[in-house]
């Protein structure tokens, strides 16, 4: 019997669950800690810094930033703030629109991310891609970002692309 009851979980949805739960628990601890002590920057710093990058102009509004990665706008607002009195973003109303609180990428934030990226993918690649046959990269990312879209689908927040 599962820990949480046979007729609770369909065939294999448990230890499908666990073992997922348990990868992104250890991963995320696991770049977390190397990407505080070899760039003082935490795993969401690095999310933000990712998404601003990647973005036209380095800049998004800050209810975008929080749909894209996730977060809740007010959790985003705090952590931009933090980030600011550190130089790697700015936060201000957005010139077409004041009413708008825009964030965006510094050079200072740019540097760092710049800086710390090698070191991160290849830990990602040892850790997570180490772990994994080839041939098993293109179904498990079928299947993450089926799961992905679901959730978007299905979750709270606005889809990220709004």
């Amino acid at each position: 019997m599962g820990t949480h009851g046979d007729s609770i979980w369909r065939d294999g949805e448990e230890r499908a669950w666990l073992a997922f739960n348990k990868v992104q628990l250890r991963l995320s601890y696991e770049v977390n800690r190397r990407l505080q002590a070899e760039s003082d920057l935490s795993a969401a710093d690095y999310d933000v810094l990712t998404e601003l990058v990647s973005s036209p102009g380095e800049r998004l509004p800050i209810s975008v930033l929080a749909n894209k990665i996730g977060w809740e706008r007010s959790r985003v607002s705090h952590h931009v703030k933090r980030m600011a009195g550190r130089s790697l973003v700015t936060s201000a109303p957005a010139t077409t629109d004041r009413r708008v609180t825009e964030v965006a990428l510094t050079s200072r934030g740019r540097r760092v991310l710049e800086e710390a990226a090698p070191a991160h993918v290849a830990q990602v690649r040892q850790l997570f891609f180490g772990g994994l046959p080839p041939e098993l990269v293109p179904p498990l990312t079928s299947a993450l970002e089926s799961i992905y879209a679901h959730v978007v689908e299905h979750g709270s927040l606005p889809p990220p692309d709004c």
